[in-house]
């Protein structure tokens, strides 16, 4: 169920990226807090580290942490984020939207 690694970092405004604490994650990863049956396939497990299964669209998945993100006031104004699927033989880089 959790076979794809992804890491979640915050890209700053002068480029810099840091790890999304675990907290931030743990927190998006509440179903009680999104509402949405898509992302029950989502395990945090570490510091910017998300293990997700193959039904989770990375592109909504970025786009809900960076609303939710947002809310909470865990980023910027400038900041954007990156999720990144990490696993062996595949890599997809979800990190910004066209701005």
């Amino acid at each position: 169920m959790f076979a794809r690694k992804l890491k979640v970092e915050r890209i700053a405004a002068d480029g810099a990226t840091h790890a999304c604490p675990i907290h931030w994650i743990d927190n998006f990863a509440m179903r009680n807090f999104t509402n949405d049956a898509i992302f029950d396939d989502t395990l945090p497990v570490g510091d910017g580290l998300l293990e997700a299964g193959h039904r989770v669209p990375l592109e909504k998945l970025r786009d809900a942490m960076e609303d939710w993100f947002r809310r909470k006031g865990y980023l910027r104004p400038e900041d954007r984020l990156s999720v990144v699927e990490s696993s062996p033989g595949r890599a997809a880089n979800l990190s910004e939207r066209p701005r």
